[in-house]
């Protein structure tokens, strides 16, 4: 049975889909215990978002909408859901799925992907799959104590058997991941989702044509880069040089 974890702080938004979900199981004459069992979620989970008091994930957004017959509303009203002060709005549904991935690809050429560390190891167990282009480990942010703190990291990191690092190389005429960072993710029920980034901005991509697309993309990187060993090897060199 499916749950949704952590407790946000209310936030009108969040008590509007609440009421919303109200609305719509109590017109389907359901209790929070029926609608629990309908959608395959605990009973705790529906009670507190109704209360507003957790994020709907968007696996239960999309069930509540077809179990409840919604006519969209519940879509609509999703869209503006947000929590107070924290993480940023449009990131924190997309924290909240990487916390329960069964699988986590990421490609990064600003800055070393973040992750909360304990989901490396994590059990049950997330793969990882990072590309990383190589100009950022040579941009040296911070001074050189940060990046061979940095690069010794990654080369731990690196050696985990649910970790694959990939180094994509300065040079490399025909980058698959010139429209920029992405991320994908695999939840328990086996749905892939994907997540872009820019400045200030946030975008959590559910269309499964969309993800198809940067699932292909990614593919084609996974094979333009380096492969684990040799990113291995060449992270340790760097190392050596500093």
């Amino acid at each position: 049975m499916a749950s949704i974890s952590s407790a946000p702080e209310q936030s009108d938004s969040l008590k509007a889909f609440g009421a919303a979900l109200k609305v719509f199981r109590e017109r389907a004459l359901l209790t929070q215990e029926q609608l629990a069992e309908r959608l395959n979620y605990s009973i705790a989970s529906v009670a507190s978002i109704e209360q507003g008091r957790r994020m709907p994930t968007a696996h239960f957004i999309e069930r509540a909408e077809e179990s409840l017959d919604s006519f969209g509303v519940l879509r609509a009203v999703a869209r503006h859901v947000s929590r107070r002060p924290g993480l940023a709005a449009w990131f924190r549904l997309w924290a909240q799925l990487e916390a329960t991935a069964v699988s986590l690809c990421t490609y990064e050429c600003r800055v070393v992907p973040g992750l909360r560390q304990e989901l490396l190891t994590r059990r049950p167990p997330i793969a990882f799959s990072f590309i990383v282009d190589e100009s950022v480990l040579l941009r040296h942010t911070g001074g050189e104590e940060v990046t061979r703190e940095l690069l010794d990291h990654l080369v731990s990191r690196a050696e985990l058997w649910n970790v694959e690092l990939q180094i994509m190389p300065l040079r490399q005429p025909y980058h698959a991941g010139s429209d920029g960072p992405m991320q994908l993710l695999e939840t328990p029920d086996n749905r892939w989702l994907g997540y872009s980034e820019g400045q200030k901005t946030g975008q959590l991509i559910t269309d499964p044509k969309a993800v198809s697309v940067m699932q292909m993309r990614y593919a084609k990187m996974r094979s333009q880069a380096l492969s684990p060993a040799d990113s291995a090897e060449l992270l340790k060199r760097m190392r050596g040089a500093l």
